[in-house]
Formats: structure tokens, C-alpha cells, sequence
């Protein structure tokens, strides 16, 4: 075995720097999805130098890449070109810079996952390398739980929903359910020794208990999407049917502990021993499955069986996976009650925003929640600026002037409309283009000769296909940690598919068709004098070649190959530039939010520091007027959001300040028409209409008292 896999490497030795950025992928799991700049930036270096190091050291072949990888290649390289284009009509230039260099991280994680084929066993090693090492994250996310007190219990499941590790529910949820697909269909490969797939399903039951903790109804509406996409598209069926029925069973023995965990802490009743019966309840069932399909893998593998026994061996696992199937789908119909009245009240609620006062489960609630609003507003925004769209990232400011609700989202919460509102036509036409080559390719590779192959590439599929599904409602794009995988899962997929043998086909018929070359005539011998040419010899093509007949003078060399290498190096440096700038400013922003109470001067000094590396964020000119108001320092402050809005000119936060300092000062005719264009520029805000209304009477605003109000609203919100 071990020799199997060091010949898979060598021949694809581009297996090695796509380990190390799971690696990567797995630590940011582990903190906050990668979601913090802080994070995702350094990481997209990373990434970048191990890209680079693969084209240094192994060759890159694009003629022999099928062209389907090329085509997804190109068209995602331009969505990211278009993105960083965007920039020049963004409100915000600099969310516009951070969504493009987010972007930017994708097409490199994809590029360094894509560009070099793999074969079945290296491409195996790295999706089991990753989904057993979230496999391990969910079962120490569960022993964390296990032993955290109640008082800390409340902080890891804010609400009853589990956040840990990532910070957000959702993602928490989607983390652990993109591993359960692969987990899942790479369970039932043969080509698997029977204990890693008992490992792997058992793993599967834990991945999905973990994720039911945070209580996420985007994934259990996703989840129905992906059995049926699975069942539908994933060949042979009845081996899935049978691995699914084992793994739901499992996660249907162990459910009702788990939720019940988030529904009694929700109610404030939760105990130590709820908690305690909810973990082992998950580890037993991911043990009796883990046993119950290694066996199971154990006799399929050791028992040779003779093709009618095969047969009906097959049919009765088939219907037992059937019967397990009708059962799974009879009980969740029961659960649900009347499917028309259930969809009438999904839809209802999902209009209606949260509900107050809801009771019950969080899962059987409905879908209340403001995300219609976003959505509303996401597709006027593209009807308004259909081309182009508003600029990467900047979905937040068209909120503020459109929205109902009370929230201030970034980002629309959807994929699919992220990339319509932000990026309009051209780029959605350039995104579908690269994912719609891209899944082609993987089609061709599920599909492919190698069985091992083709059970990699459908397994890794169905994990990029979760967090499209349930990135669809959600804002997934955002999270490094997820979306980095996600595109390192297609790019694998990219590198197992074979080349087109139509197009073998066609250059052998070509080659067999082209008249076979004349045979060379036989040199003549020299003439004494060594001067004259042979009768029927080639005569020399140019007076170089009969200075010197034995070719020894220096060719000139193409100027393309080197052409290629500058550019190529310009474009890296350029890639390092912007990944590099807005990370190390964001270090010094939390480096003077660290000092500011100790040292004002050394914070105002590395803001400044900050929008330096930063010349296209408004944010530490933002923090920098902040202090400043906290010592006082008017004139200071006044300044730098002056500075900020020549950076972001629709800035509703620094326009108020501006306004309620003015006011301070007694300039009522400049805090009036700077309050007025707070109030524009975000109508929903009581706080601007508040301090308007105060100068419109005549009277003078407080500037301590504005942001005692603007602090308590945010510790609301919060």
C-alpha cells in the first residue's frame, strides 16, 4: 500500500503543496472559519506561495489540461479581474478591495487544486486527509461542550444554537456538513479498506449530530436539496442507499438528545446531564454505525461470491435500503404535518421577519428572519445597475437607503445574488461560465475509468455542492474557511477528469491519414575541395547555414517564454501587493484599538500607519476620529472623518459625527446640512433624525451623549 501511494505521488507530485493548504483550511476550522481579515489575508499568501512553488518545481502542462479546466480556469480569472474592476465604481472602495481579494483567494485555492491531474489515490489522500481531520474538530467541539460549565455552556450555545468555532451558527452548521457528504459516499467505496469506511460513516453521524446543535434551518432545508441532487445524479444508487439508511438511522437514534440540549438552554432549564447524555448519544451511535459498516464492508470485501449470489445480495441490500429509505421519508412527512400548510406558513414567516415571541424548536419555527428584505433589495439593486452591478462588497450601503428592517447586513446572504447585485451581468455570466466547465468536468471524472477516481470525484462534488446549496441563503462566500475548501473540492474534482479521448481519437486518425515522409537520400561523398554539393542534395537555406554546415551557430531564442516569465512574476508580486496591504492594515487597527487607553499617540500614529497600507478603506480614519472623541479632541476628529468621507463620501456614520461636532461648535448652518445628509443616507437611523430634529429646534447636540446612544444601540444589536 504504502508503495502504491509513494508511485501515486511521484506521479503527481502536485499532491504535496495541495496538502499543505488543507492544513491551512483545517486551522482556520478550528477559529472562526477564517472568517477575520487577519486570518483569510495572511492565508491567501500562503496559498499563493505554494501556488507558485508547484509551477517552479512541477511542470504544468495547459495544452494536455482537458478543456474544460482551461475554460473554468479563464472564466474565473476574469470574474476575479472584473471584481477588482469594480472598485473603481464602489461606493466603498474598500469593502470593494477586501471582496476582491476574497475572490482572488478562491481562484488561487482553485488554480493550485486544478492545474495538475491527480490520480485516484493521491486524490484520495487529500479528501480523506480533510474530512477526517474535521471529523476529529466535531468530536473535540463536542468534548469541549462536554466539559464547559453551564455558565460557559450559555456562551458556546448563545441562544441554544452552537456557534463554536466559527462564531455563526450557519457557518457552524455548514462546516461540519460539507465534510458529511464526502464521509458519506466515500463510506461506501469498495476500494476502501473495510475500517476506514466503518471510521468514516461513524464519522458521518457525528458530523451531522454536531452540526444539529446549532440548530441551523438553512441546513435542514438544504439537506432534503442535497439527498435528492445525490440520489439523482451520483451513480449506484443502491450502494448509497445502503450507507444513507445506516448513517440517518445513527443521526435519527441520537437526535432527539442533541436538540434537546439547545431547546432547554433556550428555555433557561438545560442541566449538566442533558449536555452529558446528548454527547454520549452521539458517540454511541457514530460507534454502532462505525461497527455496523465496517463489518459490513469486511464480509464485501472477504467474500468471494459467485455472480447470482452477487445478485441477490444486491437486490435484498436494495430493499432494505429502500424500506429504510420509505421509512425516513414516511416519518419526516408525519414530523412535518400537512406539506401544503407547512410550505404556506414557511413562506409566510419567511416574509413576515422574526416572529416575537416564537416558542417551541428553533427547526419547526418556521423561516422568519429579514433575509426577504435583503433579498428584495439585492434585486432592485441589480434591476438598477444590471451590468456592471454596485462593486464587489458593497451590498451594505444600498441597504441603508433601501432596507426595512432594523439590521445593517454586508452582505445580501445569498451566492447567487452576491453575485448578480455586486457584480451585475458580466460577472455572473463570467462565474457561471467557470462553475458550469468546472462541473462538467466533474461529471466526466465521476464517470471516468478508475473506480477509486470516480468515488473521490462524486464525494468531493457533493461537498462543494452543500455549500453552494446552502450558501444560497446564506452568506458563505464571506468565510475563507468555507469557501477556500469549496473551491479546493472542485478543483480536485477538475483534476481527476480525463482528457476528451475523441481528441486522441482525432490526432491518431490525422496521424494515420498524413502521407508517410520521403525516405532522405543517402550523402553524397565530398568533393576533394570540400566546396561543392552533392547532385540531389539540399542546397543551404540562407548564407548562415552554408557558413556553417554543421549547425553550431546560436539560434536566436523566443522572446515569448521569457515574456511569459516577467509577466507572470508582475502578476504574483501584484497578487502578494494586495493580499499583503489590507492585512498588515488591519493589524495596526487592532494594534491602536490595544493601546488607545494607554497611549493615544501611538494609536493615532499607527492608524495613520493603517490608512497608509490602506489607501482605499475609510476604517482607520473611522477609529481615529472615534478616540478622539472619547479625549475630547474635537478638531482631531473632525478631521479625520472629514479624511474618511473623501474616502468613502456616503459614509452615514462619519457624516452624523461630523454633524453633531459641528453642532457642538455652534456652526448650526453646517451641522444641518450634515445631519440632513446622515439622515439621506440612512433613513432607518432614530439616532440621526434625533440629533436633526434637536438642531432644527435650535438647540445644540451633545456629542458625548450621541455616542453613549450609538454605543448602546451597538451593545443592542450586539
Amino acid at each position: 500500500m504504502i508503495a502504491k501511494l509513494t508511485g501515486s505521488l511521484r506521479r503527481a507530485p502536485a499532491t504535496v503543496p495541495a496538502f499543505a493548504a488543507l492544513v491551512l483550511f483545517v486551522v482556520w476550522a478550528g477559529d472562526q472559519a477564517g472568517y477575520p481579515l487577519t486570518h483569510w489575508g495572511p492565508g491567501g499568501l500562503v496559498v499563493l506561495a505554494l501556488l507558485v512553488i508547484a509551477v517552479a518545481l512541477v511542470p504544468m502542462r495547459v495544452t494536455s489540461m482537458p478543456a474544460t479546466v482551461r475554460i473554468a480556469l479563464a472564466a474565473m480569472a476574469a470574474y476575479t479581474a472584473f471584481s477588482f474592476l469594480s472598485i473603481l465604481w464602489a461606493q466603498v472602495p474598500g469593502d470593494a478591495w477586501e471582496g476582491a481579494n476574497r475572490t482572488l483567494l478562491y481562484l488561487l485555492v482553485f488554480a493550485l487544486f486544478a492545474s495538475w491531474p491527480q490520480r485516484g489515490l493521491s486524490a484520495a489522500l487529500l479528501l480523506l486527509a480533510w474530512t477526517l481531520a474535521l471529523i476529529v474538530l466535531a468530536a473535540v467541539a463536542l468534548l469541549h461542550i462536554d466539559g464547559a460549565g453551564l455558565a460557559h455552556l450559555a456562551n458556546l450555545l448563545p441562544g441554544g444554537r452552537l456557534d463554536y468555532p466559527t462564531g455563526y451558527p450557519n457557518a457552524n452548521a455548514a462546516q461540519w456538513l460539507m465534510a458529511f457528504w464526502p464521509a458519506l459516499l466515500l463510506a461506501r467505496s469498495e476500494r476502501l479498506v473495510w475500517a476506514l469506511r466503518g471510521v468514516l460513516a461513524g464519522g458521518a453521524v457525528l458530523l451531522a449530530e454536531v452540526a444539529l446543535l446549532s440548530q441551523s434551518r438553512g441546513s435542514l432545508y438544504a439537506t432534503p436539496v442535497m439527498v435528492v441532487l445525490v440520489f439523482a445524479l451520483v451513480p449506484r444508487r443502491i450502494r448509497t442507499f445502503a450507507v444513507f439508511v445506516a448513517v440517518a438511522a445513527g443521526v435519527g437514534a441520537a437526535a432527539p438528545a442533541v436538540l434537546r440540549v439547545g431547546d432547554r438552554l433556550h428555555g433557561g432549564n438545560v442541566t449538566s446531564a442533558n449536555v452529558h447524555s446528548a454527547v454520549v448519544a452521539s458517540f454511541a451511535a457514530a460507534a454502532v454505525v462505525a461497527l455496523l459498516v465496517a463489518l459490513a464492508s469486511a464480509v464485501e470485501g472477504r467474500v468471494a461470491l459467485v455472480s447470482p449470489t452477487r445478485k441477490r445480495l444486491r437486490a435484498a441490500v436494495g430493499a432494505v435500503a429502500l424500506l429504510g429509505l420509505v421509512a425516513v421519508v414516511a416519518g419526516g412527512l408525519v414530523a412535518a404535518g400537512n406539506p401544503v400548510k407547512r410550505i404556506e406558513h414557511g413562506w409566510k414567516s419567511f416574509k413576515g421577519g422574526y416572529a416575537g415571541g416564537a416558542t417551541g424548536s428553533r427547526l419547526s419555527s418556521g423561516l422568519g428572519s429579514n433575509r426577504y428584505d435583503f433579498y428584495r433589495v439585492a434585486v432592485n439593486e441589480f434591476d438598477v445597475h444590471p451590468i456592471a452591478g454596485v462593486g464587489a462588497d458593497n451590498f451594505q450601503q444600498q441597504y441603508l437607503l433601501h432596507g426595512h428592517s432594523t439590521e445593517t447586513p454586508r452582505y445580501p446572504h445569498s451566492i447567487e445574488l452576491r453575485t448578480l447585485t455586486e457584480t451585475g451581468a458580466i460577472g455572473a455570466l463570467a462565474a457561471l461560465i467557470g462553475l458550469g466547465a468546472a462541473l462538467l468536468a466533474g461529471w466526466r471524472a465521476m464517470r471516468g475509468g478508475d473506480p477509486l477516481a470516480a468515488a473521490v470525484a462524486a464525494s468531493a462534488l457533493a461537498g462543494f455542492g452543500y455549500w453552494v446549496v446552502h450558501g444560497s441563503v446564506d452568506w458563505f462566500w464571506e468565510f475563507a474557511g468555507l469557501g477556500a475548501p469549496a473551491f479546493a473540492l472542485l478543483g480536485l474534482v477538475c483534476a481527476l477528469a480525463p482528457v476528451r479521448s475523441e481528441r486522441r481519437a482525432t490526432v491518431g486518425a490525422a496521424l494515420a491519414l498524413a502521407p508517410a515522409p520521403a525516405p532522405a537520400p543517402a550523402p553524397a561523398p565530398a568533393s576533394a575541395s570540400g566546396d561543392a554539393v552533392a547532385e540531389g542534395s539540399a542546397a543551404p537555406a540562407s548564407p548562415d547555414a552554408a557558413a556553417d554546415p554543421a549547425g553550431t551557430a546560436p539560434r536566436p531564442r523566443s522572446r515569448l517564454p521569457r515574456l511569459g516569465l516577467v509577466l507572470g512574476l508582475l502578476v504574483t508580486l501584484a497578487c502578494a501587493y494586495s493580499l499583503a496591504a489590507p492585512w498588515l492594515s488591519q493589524l495596526q487597527l487592532q494594534s491602536a484599538a490595544r493601546v488607545w487607553t494607554k497611549s493615544r499617540s501611538t494609536a493615532y500614529a499607527r492608524l495613520e500607519d493603517a490608512a497608509g497600507l490602506n489607501p482605499l478603506s475609510d476604517e482607520a480614519y473611522l477609529e481615529l476620529g472615534s478616540i478622539a472623541l472619547r479625549y475630547g479632541e474635537l478638531s482631531r476628529a473632525d478631521r479625520a472623518f472629514a479624511a474618511a468621507l473623501r474616502r468613502t463620501p456616503n459614509d452615514a456614520y462619519a457624516t452624523l459625527e461630523r454633524g453633531a461636532i459641528a453642532s457642538q461648535g455652534g456652526r448650526r448652518s453646517a451641522a444641518l446640512a450634515l445631519l440632513r445628509r446622515a439622515v439621506v443616507l440612512d433613513p432607518r437611523d432614530g439616532l440621526a433624525r434625533e440629533a436633526l430634529a434637536i438642531v432644527g429646534e435650535g438647540h445644540r447636540v451633545s456629542v458625548d451623549a450621541l455616542n453613549r446612544s450609538i454605543l448602546l444601540k451597538a451593545q443592542q444589536l450586539g
